[in-house]
Protein backbone atom coordinates (compact mmCIF):
# COMPACT_ATOMS: atom_id res chain seq x y z
CA UNK A 1 0.00 0.00 0.00
CA UNK A 2 1.76 3.35 -1.36
CA UNK A 3 1.58 6.15 -2.87
CA UNK A 4 4.68 5.61 -5.43
CA UNK A 5 7.73 5.97 -3.38
CA UNK A 6 8.63 3.82 0.19
CA UNK A 7 6.34 0.80 -1.45
CA UNK A 8 8.52 0.52 -4.11
CA UNK A 9 11.81 1.16 -1.75
CA UNK A 10 9.92 -1.29 0.29
CA UNK A 11 9.61 -3.69 -2.29
CA UNK A 12 13.04 -3.49 -3.98
CA UNK A 13 14.59 -4.40 -0.36
CA UNK A 14 12.23 -6.96 1.08
CA UNK A 15 10.54 -8.59 -1.51
CA UNK A 16 12.48 -8.66 -5.33
CA UNK A 17 13.71 -11.76 -6.25
CA UNK A 18 12.53 -13.38 -2.06
CA UNK A 19 10.99 -16.60 -3.24
CA UNK A 20 9.19 -16.82 0.23
CA UNK A 21 6.58 -14.41 -0.71
CA UNK A 22 4.47 -13.74 -3.66
CA UNK A 23 3.72 -10.09 -4.40
CA UNK A 24 0.27 -9.87 -6.19
CA UNK A 25 -0.47 -6.26 -6.46
CA UNK A 26 0.40 -2.39 -5.14
CA UNK A 27 -2.38 0.15 -3.95
CA UNK A 28 -1.57 3.69 -4.95
CA UNK A 29 -3.37 7.05 -3.07
CA UNK A 30 -2.23 10.46 -2.20
CA UNK A 31 -0.54 11.29 -5.78
CA UNK A 32 -3.37 11.46 -9.02
CA UNK A 33 -2.97 9.78 -11.71
CA UNK A 34 -0.11 6.97 -10.22
CA UNK A 35 -2.59 4.14 -10.38
CA UNK A 36 -3.43 2.25 -13.05
CA UNK A 37 0.00 1.26 -13.94
CA UNK A 38 2.25 -1.23 -13.27
CA UNK A 39 5.53 -1.85 -11.42
CA UNK A 40 7.38 -3.04 -14.55
CA UNK A 41 9.03 -6.61 -15.26
CA UNK A 42 12.78 -4.90 -15.33
CA UNK A 43 12.32 -3.22 -12.00
CA UNK A 44 9.93 -6.38 -10.42
CA UNK A 45 12.35 -8.79 -10.77
CA UNK A 46 12.91 -12.83 -12.02
CA UNK A 47 10.22 -13.98 -10.15
CA UNK A 48 7.66 -11.12 -12.17
CA UNK A 49 8.03 -11.59 -15.92
CA UNK A 50 4.74 -9.72 -16.56
CA UNK A 51 5.00 -7.17 -13.41
CA UNK A 52 2.99 -6.11 -10.92
CA UNK A 53 -0.23 -4.43 -11.37
CA UNK A 54 -1.02 -0.98 -9.34
CA UNK A 55 -4.81 -0.51 -8.58
CA UNK A 56 -6.06 1.79 -6.52
CA UNK A 57 -6.20 1.86 -3.15
CA UNK A 58 -10.09 2.24 -2.95
CA UNK A 59 -10.26 -1.20 -3.60
CA UNK A 60 -8.07 -2.65 -1.05
CA UNK A 61 -10.88 -4.85 0.36
CA UNK A 62 -12.07 -6.36 -3.06
CA UNK A 63 -8.22 -7.04 -3.42
CA UNK A 64 -7.56 -8.51 -0.16
CA UNK A 65 -10.63 -11.44 -1.24
CA UNK A 66 -10.02 -11.71 -4.45
CA UNK A 67 -6.23 -11.82 -4.61
CA UNK A 68 -6.36 -14.15 -1.52
CA UNK A 69 -3.91 -11.98 0.67
CA UNK A 70 -2.02 -12.74 3.64
CA UNK A 71 -0.36 -9.64 4.18
CA UNK A 72 -1.25 -5.93 3.31
CA UNK A 73 2.01 -3.75 3.65
CA UNK A 74 1.43 0.13 4.67
CA UNK A 75 4.41 1.33 3.38
CA UNK A 76 3.63 5.84 2.64
CA UNK A 77 3.73 8.46 5.01
CA UNK A 78 2.52 11.54 6.55
CA UNK A 79 -0.78 10.41 8.01
CA UNK A 80 -2.07 10.28 11.98
CA UNK A 81 -1.97 7.24 13.46
CA UNK A 82 -4.91 6.88 13.67
CA UNK A 83 -5.40 6.54 10.05
CA UNK A 84 -2.60 3.93 10.03
CA UNK A 85 -4.79 1.85 12.47
CA UNK A 86 -8.47 2.81 10.03
CA UNK A 87 -6.08 1.15 7.42
CA UNK A 88 -5.17 -1.52 9.82
CA UNK A 89 -8.86 -2.72 10.81
CA UNK A 90 -9.90 -2.59 6.98
CA UNK A 91 -7.50 -5.02 6.05
CA UNK A 92 -7.73 -7.38 9.27
CA UNK A 93 -11.55 -7.11 8.06
CA UNK A 94 -11.17 -8.72 5.07
CA UNK A 95 -8.81 -11.28 6.63
CA UNK A 96 -5.59 -10.30 5.98
CA UNK A 97 -2.10 -9.29 8.35
CA UNK A 98 -1.27 -5.93 8.67
CA UNK A 99 2.06 -5.35 8.51
CA UNK A 100 4.93 -2.12 8.90
CA UNK A 101 8.41 -2.56 7.60
CA UNK A 102 10.88 -1.01 9.93
CA UNK A 103 14.67 0.42 9.19
CA UNK A 104 16.61 -2.53 10.10
CA UNK A 105 14.34 -4.43 7.10
CA UNK A 106 15.12 -1.73 4.87
CA UNK A 107 17.66 0.93 5.55
CA UNK A 108 20.52 0.29 2.82
CA UNK A 109 24.01 0.99 3.51
CA UNK A 110 26.56 2.87 2.54
CA UNK A 111 29.93 2.76 1.94
CA UNK A 112 30.52 6.54 2.70
CA UNK A 113 29.38 9.38 5.36
CA UNK A 114 25.72 9.62 5.37
CA UNK A 115 23.91 12.89 7.31
CA UNK A 116 20.01 12.48 7.07
CA UNK A 117 17.43 15.06 7.05
CA UNK A 118 14.12 14.36 8.23
CA UNK A 119 10.63 15.79 9.32
CA UNK A 120 7.96 14.82 11.48
CA UNK A 121 5.24 16.88 9.05
CA UNK A 122 5.79 17.66 5.45
CA UNK A 123 6.32 21.31 5.02
CA UNK A 124 8.31 21.78 8.29
CA UNK A 125 11.33 22.97 6.32
CA UNK A 126 13.53 20.36 5.44
CA UNK A 127 15.00 21.64 1.99
CA UNK A 128 16.21 24.95 4.20
CA UNK A 129 17.84 22.54 6.13
CA UNK A 130 19.40 20.34 3.45
CA UNK A 131 20.37 23.07 1.46
CA UNK A 132 22.07 24.31 4.77
CA UNK A 133 24.04 20.97 5.05
CA UNK A 134 25.41 21.18 1.89
CA UNK A 135 26.97 24.64 1.67
CA UNK A 136 28.75 23.80 5.32
CA UNK A 137 29.94 20.15 4.03
CA UNK A 138 31.16 22.40 1.04
CA UNK A 139 32.79 25.09 3.04
CA UNK A 140 34.86 22.50 4.34
CA UNK A 141 36.08 21.02 1.56
CA UNK A 142 33.89 17.74 0.69
CA UNK A 143 32.30 16.78 -2.20
CA UNK A 144 28.52 16.51 -1.43
CA UNK A 145 25.78 14.51 -3.17
CA UNK A 146 21.79 15.02 -2.35
CA UNK A 147 19.88 11.74 -2.69
CA UNK A 148 16.62 12.64 -2.83
CA UNK A 149 13.85 10.54 -1.48
CA UNK A 150 11.63 9.14 -4.41
CA UNK A 151 8.65 11.18 -6.59
CA UNK A 152 8.66 8.79 -9.66
CA UNK A 153 5.57 9.67 -11.28
CA UNK A 154 5.92 9.12 -14.64
CA UNK A 155 7.38 5.94 -16.61
CA UNK A 156 9.03 4.00 -13.88
CA UNK A 157 11.54 2.37 -16.51
CA UNK A 158 12.69 5.69 -17.31
CA UNK A 159 13.19 6.64 -13.46
CA UNK A 160 14.95 3.69 -11.93
CA UNK A 161 18.36 6.00 -11.43
CA UNK A 162 18.11 9.54 -12.34
CA UNK A 163 21.10 11.86 -11.90
CA UNK A 164 20.38 15.95 -12.04
CA UNK A 165 23.30 18.20 -12.44
CA UNK A 166 22.06 21.17 -14.71
CA UNK A 167 18.59 22.77 -15.16
CA UNK A 168 18.78 21.18 -18.86
CA UNK A 169 18.19 17.95 -16.74
CA UNK A 170 15.31 18.64 -15.17
CA UNK A 171 14.02 19.54 -18.54
CA UNK A 172 15.53 16.13 -20.64
CA UNK A 173 14.14 14.08 -17.74
CA UNK A 174 10.18 15.77 -17.72
CA UNK A 175 10.61 16.41 -13.95
CA UNK A 176 6.91 17.92 -12.31
CA UNK A 177 7.17 20.66 -10.42
CA UNK A 178 7.02 18.70 -7.50
CA UNK A 179 10.60 17.18 -8.11
CA UNK A 180 12.05 20.99 -9.68
CA UNK A 181 10.80 22.03 -6.08
CA UNK A 182 13.36 19.75 -4.60
CA UNK A 183 16.05 19.49 -6.91
CA UNK A 184 16.46 22.87 -8.61
CA UNK A 185 17.58 24.32 -5.11
CA UNK A 186 20.34 21.76 -4.82
CA UNK A 187 21.46 22.26 -8.59
CA UNK A 188 21.83 26.41 -8.21
CA UNK A 189 23.95 25.47 -5.29
CA UNK A 190 26.22 23.22 -7.48
CA UNK A 191 25.14 20.21 -5.77
CA UNK A 192 24.09 17.06 -7.69
CA UNK A 193 21.05 14.95 -7.05
CA UNK A 194 19.91 11.33 -7.51
CA UNK A 195 16.67 9.99 -7.45
CA UNK A 196 14.29 7.54 -9.08
CA UNK A 197 13.00 3.86 -7.78
CA UNK A 198 15.77 1.42 -7.25
CA UNK A 199 17.67 3.00 -4.11
CA UNK A 200 20.30 0.45 -3.97
CA UNK A 201 21.42 1.36 -7.72
CA UNK A 202 21.34 5.08 -6.55
CA UNK A 203 23.39 4.63 -3.74
CA UNK A 204 25.88 3.08 -6.02
CA UNK A 205 25.87 5.25 -8.25
CA UNK A 206 25.72 8.47 -6.06
CA UNK A 207 29.31 7.00 -3.81
CA UNK A 208 30.80 7.65 -7.07
CA UNK A 209 30.97 10.96 -6.69
CA UNK A 210 30.78 11.83 -3.12
CA UNK A 211 32.93 12.52 0.22
CA UNK A 212 29.35 12.97 2.20
CA UNK A 213 25.87 11.85 1.22
CA UNK A 214 23.18 13.99 2.27
CA UNK A 215 19.77 11.70 2.48
CA UNK A 216 17.16 14.52 1.71
CA UNK A 217 13.66 12.86 3.19
CA UNK A 218 10.75 13.51 1.75
CA UNK A 219 7.22 13.58 3.66
CA UNK A 220 8.04 12.83 7.15
CA UNK A 221 9.20 9.43 5.93
CA UNK A 222 12.58 8.09 7.58
CA UNK A 223 15.35 7.30 5.45
CA UNK A 224 16.42 4.89 2.57
CA UNK A 225 19.76 4.86 3.98
CA UNK A 226 21.25 4.30 7.36
CA UNK A 227 22.99 7.06 8.47
CA UNK A 228 25.73 8.92 10.94
CA UNK A 229 24.18 11.73 11.66
CA UNK A 230 20.37 11.87 11.44
CA UNK A 231 18.12 15.00 11.84
CA UNK A 232 14.47 15.64 11.94
CA UNK A 233 12.78 19.43 11.75
CA UNK A 234 9.43 20.31 13.81
CA UNK A 235 7.38 22.48 13.22
CA UNK A 236 5.43 24.52 15.94
CA UNK A 237 2.92 25.80 13.80
CA UNK A 238 1.43 22.22 14.28
CA UNK A 239 2.17 21.88 17.84
CA UNK A 240 1.50 17.90 19.05
CA UNK A 241 2.01 16.65 15.19
CA UNK A 242 5.30 15.04 16.46
CA UNK A 243 3.43 12.60 18.82
CA UNK A 244 0.80 12.03 16.39
CA UNK A 245 1.66 11.50 12.89
CA UNK A 246 3.34 8.54 11.09
CA UNK A 247 6.39 8.00 10.20
CA UNK A 248 7.32 11.86 12.04
CA UNK A 249 7.11 10.05 15.42
CA UNK A 250 9.84 7.50 14.72
CA UNK A 251 12.12 9.86 13.09
CA UNK A 252 11.81 12.15 15.96
CA UNK A 253 13.03 9.51 18.33
CA UNK A 254 15.57 7.63 16.30
CA UNK A 255 16.79 11.44 15.66
CA UNK A 256 20.77 12.46 16.93
CA UNK A 257 19.46 16.42 16.51
CA UNK A 258 16.04 18.01 16.54
CA UNK A 259 15.53 21.21 14.71
CA UNK A 260 12.60 23.30 15.85
CA UNK A 261 11.78 25.75 12.83
CA UNK A 262 9.78 28.78 12.03
CA UNK A 263 10.08 30.49 15.78
CA UNK A 264 10.07 33.66 14.31
CA UNK A 265 6.83 33.21 13.00
CA UNK A 266 5.09 30.69 15.86
CA UNK A 267 3.38 31.35 19.16
CA UNK A 268 5.75 30.97 22.30
CA UNK A 269 3.24 28.39 23.91
CA UNK A 270 3.21 25.94 20.86
CA UNK A 271 7.09 26.29 20.65
CA UNK A 272 7.44 25.39 24.34
CA UNK A 273 5.05 22.31 23.69
CA UNK A 274 7.29 20.85 20.71
CA UNK A 275 10.49 21.46 22.61
CA UNK A 276 8.92 19.56 26.11
CA UNK A 277 7.60 17.13 23.48
CA UNK A 278 11.18 16.54 22.06
CA UNK A 279 12.89 16.33 25.84
CA UNK A 280 9.54 13.49 26.49
CA UNK A 281 10.26 11.66 23.21
CA UNK A 282 14.34 11.66 22.88
CA UNK A 283 15.86 13.33 26.05
CA UNK A 284 19.66 12.83 23.81
CA UNK A 285 18.70 14.58 21.25
CA UNK A 286 20.58 18.15 20.29
CA UNK A 287 18.34 20.78 19.84
CA UNK A 288 18.44 23.72 17.77
CA UNK A 289 16.20 26.91 17.50
CA UNK A 290 15.63 27.88 13.70
CA UNK A 291 14.21 30.99 11.82
CA UNK A 292 12.84 30.54 8.87
CA UNK A 293 14.02 33.89 7.10
CA UNK A 294 11.16 35.12 4.48
CA UNK A 295 12.89 37.37 1.60
CA UNK A 296 10.83 38.63 -1.47
CA UNK A 297 12.83 39.82 -4.66
CA UNK A 298 10.87 42.43 -5.91
CA UNK A 299 8.64 43.87 -2.89
CA UNK A 300 7.65 47.21 -4.28
CA UNK A 301 5.69 45.04 -6.94
CA UNK A 302 3.39 43.87 -3.94
CA UNK A 303 3.46 46.07 -1.30
CA UNK A 304 -0.08 47.43 -0.20
CA UNK A 305 -1.58 44.96 -3.69
CA UNK A 306 -3.71 42.32 -4.38
CA UNK A 307 -2.12 39.38 -4.91
CA UNK A 308 -2.39 35.68 -5.98
CA UNK A 309 -0.45 33.29 -3.22
CA UNK A 310 0.96 30.54 -4.74
CA UNK A 311 2.60 27.32 -2.02
CA UNK A 312 4.84 24.89 -2.20
CA UNK A 313 2.08 21.56 -3.02
CA UNK A 314 2.85 19.24 -0.87
CA UNK A 315 3.07 21.53 2.16
CA UNK A 316 -0.30 22.73 1.70
CA UNK A 317 -2.29 19.58 0.43
CA UNK A 318 -1.27 16.37 2.43
CA UNK A 319 0.93 18.74 4.67
CA UNK A 320 -2.34 19.91 6.32
CA UNK A 321 -0.69 23.91 6.42
CA UNK A 322 -3.46 26.26 4.99
CA UNK A 323 -0.73 28.95 4.44
CA UNK A 324 3.48 29.14 4.16
CA UNK A 325 6.04 31.30 3.36
CA UNK A 326 3.77 33.15 0.74
CA UNK A 327 1.10 34.26 3.33
CA UNK A 328 4.42 35.53 5.33
CA UNK A 329 5.49 37.55 2.73
CA UNK A 330 2.42 38.99 2.04
CA UNK A 331 1.35 40.19 5.55
CA UNK A 332 4.65 41.47 5.82
CA UNK A 333 3.92 43.73 2.79
CA UNK A 334 0.43 44.52 3.65
CA UNK A 335 -0.96 42.50 0.78
CA UNK A 336 -4.78 42.10 -0.05
CA UNK A 337 -4.95 38.38 -0.80
CA UNK A 338 -7.04 36.57 -3.60
CA UNK A 339 -9.00 33.89 -2.95
CA UNK A 340 -7.57 31.78 -5.60
CA UNK A 341 -10.44 28.77 -5.22
CA UNK A 342 -12.94 31.57 -7.15
CA UNK A 343 -10.59 30.39 -10.06
CA UNK A 344 -9.56 27.14 -9.87
CA UNK A 345 -10.23 24.87 -12.65
CA UNK A 346 -9.90 20.73 -13.38
CA UNK A 347 -7.43 18.76 -11.18
CA UNK A 348 -6.89 22.28 -9.12
CA UNK A 349 -10.70 22.57 -8.25
CA UNK A 350 -10.74 19.20 -7.11
CA UNK A 351 -7.77 19.56 -4.63
CA UNK A 352 -9.39 22.15 -2.57
CA UNK A 353 -12.48 19.75 -2.73
CA UNK A 354 -10.33 17.37 -1.02
CA UNK A 355 -8.29 19.48 1.36
CA UNK A 356 -10.99 20.87 2.73
CA UNK A 357 -8.65 23.35 4.95
CA UNK A 358 -6.98 25.24 2.30
CA UNK A 359 -8.24 28.46 2.16
CA UNK A 360 -7.37 31.12 -0.44
CA UNK A 361 -3.47 30.20 -1.04
CA UNK A 362 -2.89 28.28 -4.52
CA UNK A 363 -1.15 24.99 -3.77
CA UNK A 364 0.97 24.06 -6.52
CA UNK A 365 -0.28 21.30 -8.41
CA UNK A 366 1.90 20.24 -11.22
CA UNK A 367 2.16 16.71 -11.56
CA UNK A 368 2.11 16.01 -15.21
CA UNK A 369 1.38 18.08 -18.17
CA UNK A 370 -2.40 18.31 -18.06
CA UNK A 371 -2.58 19.41 -14.34
CA UNK A 372 0.70 22.08 -15.36
CA UNK A 373 -1.70 23.85 -17.82
CA UNK A 374 -4.63 23.79 -15.50
CA UNK A 375 -2.20 25.73 -12.87
CA UNK A 376 -1.27 27.93 -15.55
CA UNK A 377 -4.99 28.50 -16.38
CA UNK A 378 -5.71 29.33 -12.21
CA UNK A 379 -3.25 31.41 -11.73
CA UNK A 380 -3.81 33.47 -15.43
CA UNK A 381 -7.52 33.50 -14.36
CA UNK A 382 -6.93 35.12 -11.32
CA UNK A 383 -8.14 39.02 -10.57
CA UNK A 384 -4.86 40.24 -8.93
CA UNK A 385 -2.09 42.93 -9.47
CA UNK A 386 0.94 40.55 -8.89
CA UNK A 387 1.41 36.96 -8.39
CA UNK A 388 3.55 35.96 -5.46
CA UNK A 389 5.71 32.70 -6.23
CA UNK A 390 6.18 31.02 -2.64
CA UNK A 391 7.42 27.45 -4.70
CA UNK A 392 11.24 27.09 -4.51
CA UNK A 393 11.28 26.21 -8.17
CA UNK A 394 11.07 29.70 -10.28
CA UNK A 395 7.34 29.04 -11.52
CA UNK A 396 7.76 31.48 -14.70
CA UNK A 397 10.06 29.11 -16.39
CA UNK A 398 7.54 26.38 -16.07
CA UNK A 399 4.50 28.08 -17.55
CA UNK A 400 3.33 31.37 -18.99
CA UNK A 401 1.92 33.99 -16.46
CA UNK A 402 0.17 37.06 -17.39
CA UNK A 403 1.06 38.97 -14.13
CA UNK A 404 4.27 40.11 -12.88
CA UNK A 405 5.56 37.57 -10.42
CA UNK A 406 7.08 37.91 -7.23
CA UNK A 407 10.03 35.40 -5.99
CA UNK A 408 10.09 34.00 -2.22
CA UNK A 409 13.06 32.68 -0.85
CA UNK A 410 12.95 31.20 2.53
CA UNK A 411 16.64 29.87 4.41
CA UNK A 412 16.69 28.66 7.73
CA UNK A 413 18.90 30.91 10.43
CA UNK A 414 19.94 29.42 13.31
CA UNK A 415 18.81 31.22 17.35
CA UNK A 416 21.11 30.34 20.14
CA UNK A 417 24.77 28.83 20.69
CA UNK A 418 24.03 25.41 18.77
CA UNK A 419 23.93 25.61 15.17
CA UNK A 420 24.46 23.25 12.04
CA UNK A 421 27.64 24.31 11.68
CA UNK A 422 28.55 23.35 15.52
CA UNK A 423 27.19 20.14 14.95
CA UNK A 424 28.75 18.93 11.70
CA UNK A 425 32.23 20.12 12.02
CA UNK A 426 32.88 17.65 14.97
CA UNK A 427 31.63 14.65 13.44
CA UNK A 428 33.16 15.57 9.77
Amino acid sequence: MGAAGRDFHNYNTVYRDNPNYKVVAFTATQIPGIAERKYPKELAGKLYPNGIPIYPEEQLPELIKKLKVDQAVFSYSDVPHEYVMHKASIAQANGADFLLLGPNSTMLRSSKPVVAVTAVRTGSGKSQVSRKITCILQKYGKRVVVIRHPMPYGDLRKQVCQRFATSEDLDTQKTTIEEREEYEPHIRNGIIVYAGVDYTRILREAEKEADVIVWDGGNNDFPFIRSDLLIVVLDPHRAGHELTYHPGETNLRMADVAIVNKIDSASKPDINTVIKNIKAANPTAKIIRAKSTVTVDKPDLIRGKAVLIVEDGPTLTHGGMPYGAGTVAANKYDCKIVDARRYAVGSIRQAYQRYPHLRRELPAMGYGEKQVRELEETINAAECEAVIDATPVTLPDIIRINKPVVQVNYELQEVGDLTLDKVLKPWL
